[in-house]
């Protein structure tokens, strides 16, 4: 019998190897297939420092299959939402950035709030002490729009920001229709 020359080693080596990352990239990608997608986050930036803004609320457009709870007593929605069996949801809270009045806070936004109809409801301090909601749209801003700056004043201060994507809803009862964000993200900007 013949002693294996180097050329056939080094075959026999490679199509060892090439098996080996088959079977590898096969039991990757059958793992990742059944992965959860990730929530999208948000990233704020203002005087020096930037945060991630994970989402405070996050269920799909049905208002099914949440993966984010807000806490209940900072939750004014009109429904119950609840953790679908299996799964396990986290709850949500508001981020903390400080933003001196004056300065403004930057926003900027994913490609799956950038390509959505989202709102946001910037609140201000008023020097009588009340709080003034200015919203903002994306039909405020050219299409595609990925980085948003909301300005602040040191006679207006910027209180917090949400950025929700909302949808239109039905009260079954009176058959009232309105907006109820089936995704939300809060950062607190002030004390």
């Amino acid at each position: 019998m013949s002693k294996p020359n180097a050329r056939t080693i080094v075959a026999l080596v490679g199509a060892a190897l090439l098996v080996f990352v088959a079977a590898v990239a096969t039991v990757v990608g059958f793992a990742v297939r059944g992965a959860d997608k990730p929530e999208p986050a948000i990233t704020a930036y203002a005087h020096g420092k930037a945060i991630t803004i994970e989402p405070f609320m996050y269920c799909n457009v049905q208002m099914q299959d949440c993966q984010v709870l807000p806490k209940d007593d900072e939750a004014q929605l009109p429904i119950e939402l609840s953790c679908p069996e299996g799964k396990d949801c986290r709850i949500g809270q508001s981020s903390e950035l400080d933003v001196p009045a004056g300065y403004p806070l930057q926003l900027s936004l994913p490609k799956s709030i950038v390509n959505s109809p989202w709102v946001a409801v910037a609140y201000y301090g008023m020097p009588d002490g009340n709080v003034m909601p200015q919203r903002l749209s994306h039909r405020d801003f050219d299409e595609g729009t990925a980085a948003i700056t909301i300005p602040s004043a040191a006679e207006l201060p910027l209180l917090g920001v949400e950025m929700q994507l909302p949808i239109l809803a039905r009260d079954m009862t009176t058959g009232e229709e309105g907006y109820l964000p089936h995704a939300a993200w809060s950062v607190r900007t002030a004390d």
